[in-house]
């Protein structure tokens, strides 16, 4: 099934043509234009506390490259959706100085 259809799911007319959803990839932004932020966040994870990074503007592809070069880099697991990266941990000083190394402009909340 072709999950970018818009508004029916089946059709048992041989000329309908299916709607699809046109999936605009975002342009990723320079690192120099990031504007991201670090912060510790311990909401709804029962007791355990992550290192959230948020205001990455660009592509989901970019955005799982970063996350996963952060968590190699801090030795822990995690995860990227939304334009938010979340890494298991308080790393927020060593995410914070790789990001700077990089040229991100970051600032810690």
């Amino acid at each position: 099934m072709d999950r970018n259809r818009v508004d029916i799911v089946y059709s048992t007319n041989p000329d309908f043509q299916y709607r699809y959803d046109e999936l605009e990839e975002q342009v990723t932004l320079p690192p120099a234009k990031q504007d991201l932020r670090v912060k510790l966040d311990k909401k709804n994870r029962g007791g355990k506390s992550v290192t959230l990074i948020t205001g990455f503007v660009g592509s989901h592809n970019d955005l799982v490259d970063l996350s996963k070069e952060l968590k190699t880099k801090c030795g822990v697991g995690g995860s990227a959706k939304d334009g938010e990266i979340i890494v298991q941990g308080d790393f927020r000083d060593k995410i914070l100085l790789l990001l700077q190394q990089k040229g991100y402009k970051v600032k810690k909340l």
